[in-house]
């Protein structure tokens, strides 16, 4: 009888030039601590993580590979034997081989957490499930900033995190806090 992979730990956009008023003002301070727990568990467990950088195309971003902002927060340092893949767009899956990694590896569940959640935690969840993976996406680790819309309203980092969640939710993922998550594990 074969058992069931692990679910895999998508670790999206833990990148230093995120700390950079660049972006504006976020929310959830909290996600990197979450991230933290959920980390030390799978890696304690021997289950599978998988990181995933954005590398900018735009010379200006903080995640332009020239621009130190686009190293990796020192607490989320891929670890040897861990799956490392370079984005230039939201999606994990555009332009990278992590469907063919998950495939070759038999995993077909993933737990998803990162930076931001309206962009490329969203992007790359939504591909996930259209793909056929079954996804739990961690609320408390992801974050956002404030955006302004194309109307001149302002939205908050916290409005554009709940949005983004309630619009994942049950279509594409289940929302889950960290909490939840490592009791049910």
């Amino acid at each position: 009888m074969t058992m069931p992979q692990a679910p895999a730990l998508i670790l999206i956009d833990l990148q230093i030039g995120f700390d950079e008023l660049y972006w504006g003002m976020r929310n959830n301070p909290e996600a990197e601590g979450n991230i933290s727990k959920l980390l030390a568990e799978w890696r304690a467990k021997g289950w599978p993580v998988i990181h995933v950088h954005h590398h900018s195309q735009n010379s200006a971003s903080p995640l332009h590979p020239d621009n130190p902002g686009c190293k990796v927060k020192p607490e989320f340092a891929p670890n040897p034997g861990e799956s490392v893949f370079q984005k230039r767009v939201n999606s994990g899956f555009i332009g990278t081989n992590l469907q063919q990694e998950l495939r070759d590896r038999g995993i077909t569940e993933l737990v998803i957490v990162g930076l931001t959640t309206d962009h490329c935690v969203s992007t790359t969840t939504r591909m996930a499930a259209n793909f056929g993976f079954g996804v739990k996406l961690v609320s408390d680790a992801t974050a956002t900033f404030d955006r302004t819309g194309p109307n001149g309203k302002h939205y908050t980092a916290d409005e554009m995190h709940d949005l983004a969640l309630a619009s994942l939710h049950n279509e594409f993922a289940e929302v889950i806090t960290t909490t939840k998550l490592l009791a049910n594990l």
